[in-house]
């Protein structure tokens, strides 16, 4: 089957296009279910279960949600807002970063006396620069 692309029109491209799609996906799933069926053959023939031949990572199942990280940093300005220090960093934790002396140890729920106070950061000194001359002054 041959099909001249250049003489179709721009509907009839998207038409082939979209029929062509759909058979892929169709054939695809065809070859998925082909193949589960082989493998699951085998596995029944050897007296095996799929975690036999693949186990998952440390011996656990997936089944069920995972349970919650107890929080690690808490919000000096909400203590309800609070943070596992797992995953993206809250907008509310990079703000407080980003305040003189504040550093991620200061945030964190269980600070001991030593780590309470905040960290000093060492100050830069700038040098200055001479004033700018203006244009049409003369000295």
């Amino acid at each position: 089957m041959t099909i001249d692309l250049k003489n179709l029109s721009p509907k009839e491209l998207q038409a082939l296009i979209a029929s062509a799609n759909a058979q892929m996906e169709a054939a695809h799933a065809q070859h998925v279910s082909a193949v589960r069926a082989k493998v699951d053959a085998l596995l029944k023939n050897a007296d095996l279960t799929l975690d036999q031949v693949y186990p998952r990572r440390g011996g656990k199942s997936n089944k069920g949600p995972k349970a919650a990280a107890a929080p690690k940093y808490r919000n000096p300005e909400n203590a309800t807002q609070t943070w596992s220090g797992r995953g993206k960093r809250p907008a509310w934790f990079v703000a407080a970063l980003r305040k003189k002396g504040v550093t991620a140890d200061s945030l964190l729920i269980t600070i001991s006396a030593a780590k309470a106070l905040p960290a000093k950061k060492a100050v830069k000194k700038v040098a200055r620069r001479a004033p700018a001359k203006r244009a049409g002054t003369k000295k």
